[in-house]
């Protein structure tokens, strides 16, 4: 079995593969105060929950934008699984061509989930992932990376209202009922939820202007199902886009 990981801003997501199965996905805040030990406990319960044994664990991957966890996160798996983490790093065999100005700026989160568009689904694609930043970004059919953008994530943009108005309240994440909302509460929500979709419905039509149109488009990440629905295009949601992206990866490094 294969442990796939992608340490996040938000969250650490990891899920096993049996082959080619997803058997389980995980997810644990990202707490960056946290030793090597106490990720290895977690790994442990987790586990645990799901009945596999560290034993049955016979590689890893991992992808990380919180360069302070990568290590600990690495440690933590030998200790549990005694094996070493392939990380998605330059050197890495990804079946990527990164067409950007500098290729080594590119995310690891990008890298598997550019990949994991290319595994899934017909190309050339659009990717979509909202996180803790929104980022959409495209892959032609022959592995070209041609670059992306990247906006504010929609949970910075709840906070950055309710901490930088005096007079506007904190509010939780909820589908508006209407655009033309009528109270505080919902009309801050109709602007996070249908501003955020008419974004990322108008950066689309930017890239297949720049670009051509796609194939697919595909969108991942925590907050997606809250936004995709309000979306124009035609839009594929697939929550484990990065972890089959790395589990791909971890299969053109083994070979």
């Amino acid at each position: 079995m294969i442990l796939t990981i992608d340490i996040g801003n938000t969250n650490i997501t990891f899920g096993v593969f049996d082959g080619d199965k997803l058997s389980f996905v995980s997810r644990l805040a990202t707490e960056r105060n946290r030793t090597d030990d106490q990720f290895a406990v977690e790994f442990l319960a987790v586990f645990k929950m799901h009945d596999l044994e560290p034993a049955e664990i016979t590689g890893a991957v991992l992808s990380s934008v919180v360069p302070e966890l990568t290590g600990k996160i690495k440690t933590a798996v030998n200790k549990v699984c005694g094996i070493e983490s392939v990380i998605i790093a330059p050197g890495v065999k990804t079946g990527l061509n990164i067409l950007i100005d500098n290729p080594a700026e590119l995310g690891a989160d990008l890298v598997a989930g550019a990949v994991g568009a290319m595994a899934r689904y017909e190309m050339p694609a659009f990717v979509i992932d909202l996180g803790t930043a929104t980022k959409i970004y495209a892959v032609d059919e022959h592995g070209g990376y041609h670059g992306g953008t990247i906006a504010p994530g929609v949970e910075i943009s709840m906070k950055a209202l309710s901490g930088q108005a005096s007079l506007l309240p904190s509010f939780s994440l909820a589908s508006p009922p209407h655009a033309c909302a009528t109270n505080t509460i919902e009309c801050l929500q109709s602007g996070i939820i249908f501003g955020t979709a008419d974004m990322i419905d108008g950066m689309l039509d930017r890239f297949a202007k720049q670009l051509g149109e796609p194939k697919t488009i595909v969108a991942t990440g925590g907050l997606s199902s809250y936004v995709i629905g309000y979306c124009r295009h035609n839009i594929i949601h697939d929550d484990n886009l990065l972890l089959y992206g790395l589990k791909a990866i971890y299969d053109k490094n083994s070979n």
